[in-house]
């Protein structure tokens, strides 16, 4: 059983790359947000592995590669508890689930589907269906970094945590963002997303 992969970053696409190790190159399936965080090719990299099993007869095996072993453990976790979930569909709740360990955790723990819809993306159904297998086992895997989103009432704000969210995707810095979005919301009553937005942009 593999642990860990560590070579020369040979190759890298949308969805998977290659490590040279010794002479040998391994195909590693990653998700798009460990990607991103990867180093230049011809850079030494060092993926921890989950070896998983396809084919009628079993007879290939995919690898998929994990920054550190928090993430590889939730990985673990959501594909082995959540019904219906295999390899791939985990890796596709990792990707969502990147924005923040922290607060994807507590949001489980707390039994919040607005949190995992608001800050997120999954829908109810989905959402719903991690809080039941989760729940009761979450609470031992380890996360890094600290939360994000802690600090807003997703029940009553979802309006913040959506033109937040929108603006960092155009590149603000998150601190700065919140600062904005919080200060133009308390200012204008009953505003619109698209305001809210509009109006923190003018103060970006």
């Amino acid at each position: 059983m593999l642990d860990y992969i560590s070579g020369i970053l040979e190759f890298k696409s949308t969805n998977s790359i290659t490590i040279d190790v010794s002479g040998i190159g391994y195909e590693i399936s990653a998700a798009l947000s460990s990607l991103s965080k990867l180093p230049e090719i011809g850079s030494q990299v060092k993926l921890y592995i989950v070896e998983s099993v396809s084919g009628m007869y079993g007879g290939v095996i995919c690898l998929y590669g994990f920054l550190t072993k928090e993430e590889r453990d939730m990985y673990l976790l959501i594909k082995d508890e959540v019904p219906g979930t295999g390899s791939k569909k985990a890796m596709e709740y990792m990707d969502k689930i990147s924005k923040s360990f922290a607060d994807f955790k507590t949001a489980i723990i707390s039994k919040n589907p607005s949190m995992l819809h608001a800050v997120f993306g999954f829908t109810k159904k989905t959402a719903d269906k991690l809080i039941a297998a989760l729940k009761d086992k979450i609470a031992s895997v380890k996360v890094s970094g600290k939360e994000k989103w802690a600090s807003v009432n997703l029940t009553e704000n979802k309006l913040i945590l959506e033109a937040i969210e929108g603006l960092i995707s155009l590149g603000y810095k998150e601190q700065r963002v919140r600062a904005v979005v919080n200060k133009v919301y308390e200012q204008n009553e009953n505003i619109t997303l698209e305001n809210l937005i509009t109006k923190s942009l003018q103060e970006l």
